[in-house]
């Protein structure tokens, strides 16, 4: 083999960015999901002293993966870790809204305990609330590390920057993909294969809004494309299955695909 080949991977290896595994920073977000939400835990606590001890010790594992993070070098590491840990109420108020969406919505939950453990979409909820909590703050790589640690484990792909509201509700979840400029209202319902997504992908377009705004108290069902930075879904809209949609609509739409399904009557 070309031995400019091996010297080109060696020089590769030499410059790469230092970041810490996606093993690492994904474990990270596990330890504080399940501090806040034992239900996904074992451990016991026996003190609110070793909880609040546990949310320090969380705090400098996250300065410390921020600053093993080549692109953090000159993130004010630990104001935005400190930042990050004092909004830890609203972000478990957040999922919390998230928990009881689904409780209320499926009709298969028996108990929040169910939904905490069991649920890929408060799974990938949980780890977008964290990731976009650390994309606001305008930390780099580790928001999107976490979105895709989700999405490898449940099909369900958030992109950290989209701006979602409290009640979320997302059922079975498998195949949904919401872009970076997304805007959910709250009280939204997301059935699997649901593409919340952009017309154009052009490189050009990164910092234009590429993907659509949904009103509150909307329900999306299976299958349905929804593309465009100006699409709107007006707030009480359903959206039926398999749709593909590129424009607006009003508030208390009802847009459904319509198909010609024959059944012949088979002969024995």
């Amino acid at each position: 083999m070309n031995k400019d080949f091996y010297k080109h991977i060696f020089n590769k290896h030499q410059d790469i960015e230092a970041v810490p595994s996606n093993k690492e920073i994904a474990t990270w977000a596990l330890g504080l999901i399940r501090l806040l939400f034992p239900e996904q835990s074992k451990r016991l606590f026996h003190s609110v002293k070793e909880i609040e001890d546990e949310l320090e010790s969380s705090e400098v594992q996250l300065r410390k993966i921020m600053d093993s993070t080549g692109a953090c070098h000159n993130c004010d590491n630990k104001e935005k870790a400190a930042k990050f840990f004092n909004d830890i109420p609203e972000l478990y108020r957040l999922l919390n809204t998230d928990v009881a969406a689904i409780l209320d919505g499926d009709p298969a939950a028996k108990s929040e305990f169910e939904v905490i453990r069991a649920y890929p979409g408060f799974y990938a909820i949980s780890f977008y609330r964290v990731a976009n909590a650390l994309f606001l703050l305008e930390i780099p790589l580790l928001p999107r590390i976490l979105t895709e640690y989700a999405h490898s484990k449940t099909g369900i792909d958030i992109h950290p920057g989209a701006q979602i509201s409290e009640y979320l509700y997302i059922d079975h979840g498998t195949g949904i993909v919401i872009g970076e400029t997304a805007q959910i209202g709250h009280h939204v319902k997301l059935y699997q294969g649901v593409t919340l997504g952009a017309l154009s992908v052009e490189k050009s377009m990164a910092s234009v809004k590429r993907h659509p705004t949904v009103g509150d108290h909307v329900v999306i069902y299976s299958g349905a494309t929804i593309l465009g930075g100006d699409t709107e879904i007006g707030s009480h809209s359903i959206i039926g299955g398999n749709v593909w949609l590129t424009k607006s609509v009003p508030a208390g739409s009802v847009v459904y695909h319509e198909s010609q399904i024959k059944v012949l009557e088979r002969k024995f």
